[in-house]
């Protein structure tokens, strides 16, 4: 029986194919990018003084809680970014990270206060807190280009969407790691500072994740 063109025509599409391997469940794939997180945190702890860390968490409840709802925050962003990588994940992995980050917004916001109740309590002034945004932006750059990279390889179906929660991840964790060399209060300026800074690193992912995204794969657009 001779073959059809059709049938031709499909193994002729079909020889050069290679097989493709699975990829890890997302939970999976997050916390690989996680545990280079936690790596780096160990680095950045054998130069800080723990002692004087653990000295302001356990003096300040709001302190310690502030630092939770942003780790809470990286992994729970870091969690829906490999979910929205996926062609057929629902925006609501969106919604994930949204506790982690009302505690994180919430616990920093009631620090501000801990300044009228403890008068002797050192806010950090202007050039500190500029200090605080170099630091969350230069660790970005980093943890940016390898959660990128990992999150690229699923064909993600919303780029802008899953590269900027991606960097809501990424400025979470910097954040965190900053606390290993904060030796300040809470202050609102100091707030406002950590606003601007992880509102760059979400909007730099946004904006380039997205092209990276589109560029290597067909994608619709946020």
């Amino acid at each position: 029986m001779t073959a059809s063109p059709h049938d031709a025509l499909i193994r002729g599409l079909a020889a050069d194919l290679q097989p493709v391997r699975r990829l890890p469940p997302p939970p999976l794939r997050a916390l690989g990018w996680l545990g280079a997180v936690a790596a780096i945190a160990v680095a950045l702890a054998v130069f800080a003084d723990m002692h004087a860390v653990w000295g302001r968490m356990a003096a300040a409840p709001d302190m310690w809680l502030a630092v939770l709802g942003s780790t809470a925050t990286a992994v729970l962003a870091g969690i829906a970014a490999f979910e929205l990588s996926l062609p057929d994940a629902r925006r609501a992995w969106a919604w994930l990270p949204l506790p982690g980050a009302v505690l994180w917004v919430g616990a920093s916001g009631f620090g501000c206060l801990r300044a009228w109740v403890l008068p002797e309590t050192h806010v950090a002034v202007l050039d500190e807190s500029r200090d605080c945004i170099l630091f969350i932006v230069a660790l970005s750059v980093p943890l940016s280009a390898l959660l990128l990279m990992m999150l690229r390889r699923a064909c993600p179906l919303y780029p802008g969407l899953t590269a900027a929660i991606g960097g809501l991840a990424v400025a979470a964790a910097a954040a965190t790691l900053l606390n290993l060399f904060h030796p300040y209060d809470a202050a609102a300026t100091d707030l406002v500072v950590h606003i601007v800074a992880v509102a760059l690193v979400v909007l730099a992912n946004r904006m380039l994740g997205g092209r990276v995204f589109a560029a290597s794969h067909f994608a619709t657009p946020m």
